[in-house]
Formats: structure tokens, C-alpha cells, sequence
């Protein structure tokens, strides 16, 4: 378990030093949902708890993170292009680490990302629930690190044809940002478009965002968000590490 603590580190820290050393990549990959967040909210109305941006900015800070985490296994497809990869996989290192270790990075561009969002956001009328704020983003560092995993998988699946990993990446990207209702509630829709939302586990964790933002710390939505959060950490390390295993085997 040290040994597996201390590689998890060493591929954390390898991982970070780039996104450290050109901190702009953080803030380029948040244009579009701050476009999003230009164009889409003046269209809102205000709801009865005041201003629209309250229901609309946990969204766009969930958008920032599936948009950049669910692309960040294009790092790997470059790796495995240029043989850093494979220079990787005939280290000491575990071989579960290294897909932890790299999924663990996605947590601090997602922070960083969500700060700056909520700072540009304040002085329009965002109000800040610090606390929950805290939770909310514990929640969301969860299911980045899921859907980072599954995205590394993603890369290592489509090692030899990388259009692929773009192909299904954006396939995927938009529904799941749809049905969650980020940009849009799904309360009126159609029958069946409701229940396409219900079994996207991105709709739970969008739903607890809203709640934990707006100061709402302990409640059912919230608890459904963390295990939707959970569930997808746990599936996505679990697929990243044998899918890993197998690539180095």
C-alpha cells in the first residue's frame, strides 16, 4: 500500500508540472462554458429564490469539468504517440497508480476552473455559499476522477486510431450535458426524455451542485449526487486499471 501511495504520487506530480508550469490551458479550456454562461444565462428568468444564476452556475461549473475532464485522455493518446508512454510502462511503477495517479490530477484544474467561474460570476448577483460550495466541489473532484479514468480508457482503447477517441468523446459529451439539464430543466419535457435524465448519473450530481451552491447541505438530492458521484470514481478506476494492466501486459 506505500509503494502504491508513493507511485500514485510520482505520477500525480509528473502529471501536474505541465498544467502548473502553462496555467493558461486551464483557463483556455473554460471558454466555452463561459460563452455558455454569457449567451445562455440573460435568457433565463429569474427564479423564486432570485437570481437565475443560482440555478445556472453549479451547471457550468459541472460543464467545465466534464468538458476538460472528459478530454484529458488526449494527453495520453499523445504520450502513446511519441513513447513516452511505453517508457512509462517498463518503469518500477504500479501499474494501477499510473491511471490514479493521472486521474487524481483532473481534481486540480477542475478547482481551479470553478473558482474562476464563481469570481466572474459574483458581482452579476451569484450568491456564495462557502460551505457548500466546499462539499459541492468535494463531490464533483469524485466524479472527475471516474470520468478521467474513463477517458485515459477511452485513450488506450483508441491507441491506433485516434479519430476514434474524438468520435465517441463527443458522441457521448453532449447527451449526457443535455440530459442532465445544465443548460435547460428537464421538469417539462417529454416522458420519455425524463427518463433518458434519470439514468444519467450526470443529472444526479448536477441536481446536487444546485442544492449544496445555494447553502442546502444535507438532503436527498445531495445524498443521491455523492453516490452518483461515487459510483462513476469507483466504475472509472476500476475499468482504468485493468484496461491499464492489459495495455502493459
Amino acid at each position: 500500500m506505500t509503494t502504491f501511495a508513493t507511485d500514485t504520487a510520482t505520477v500525480f506530480s509528473r502529471e501536474l508540472r505541465p498544467v502548473l508550469r502553462d496555467p493558461f490551458s486551464v483557463i483556455f479550456s473554460m471558454l466555452q462554458p463561459l460563452l455558455f454562461l454569457a449567451l445562455f444565462a440573460p435568457l433565463l428568468p429569474d427564479t423564486d429564490g432570485g437570481s437565475a444564476l443560482q440555478w445556472f452556475v453549479p451547471g457550468i461549473v459541472v460543464m467545465s469539468c466534464l468538458f476538460g475532464t472528459s478530454a484529458t485522455g488526449s494527453n495520453l493518446l499523445f504520450e502513446i504517440q511519441t513513447g513516452s508512454h511505453e517508457r512509462m510502462l517498463v518503469s518500477p511503477l504500479s501499474r494501477p497508480a499510473l491511471i490514479v495517479g493521472r486521474a487524481l490530477k483532473e481534481i486540480v484544474p477542475m478547482f481551479a476552473q470553478a473558482v474562476l467561474i464563481v469570481l466572474v460570476t459574483i458581482p452579476f448577483g451569484f450568491e456564495l455559499h462557502v460551505g457548500g460550495a466546499l462539499v459541492a466541489l468535494a463531490i464533483l473532484a469524485l466524479f472527475c476522477v471516474g470520468l478521467g479514468s474513463l477517458s485515459y480508457t477511452l485513450a488506450l482503447a483508441a491507441r491506433n486510431t485516434e479519430w476514434m477517441f474524438w468520435a465517441v468523446q463527443q458522441t457521448l459529451l453532449f447527451p449526457l450535458l443535455l440530459l442532465a439539464g445544465i443548460l435547460l430543466p428537464i421538469d417539462e419535457a417529454p416522458e420519455w426524455l425524463r427518463v433518458a435524465s434519470h439514468l444519467n448519473p450526470l443529472t444526479y450530481v448536477v441536481d446536487a451542485e444546485r442544492a449544496l451552491f445555494n447553502g442546502e447541505l444535507v438532503s436527498a438530492t445531495v445524498g443521491y449526487g455523492l453516490l452518483a458521484a461515487a459510483a462513476v470514481g469507483v466504475l472509472g478506476l476500476w475499468i482504468g486499471t485493468k484496461a491499464i494492466r492489459r495495455a502493459s501486459a
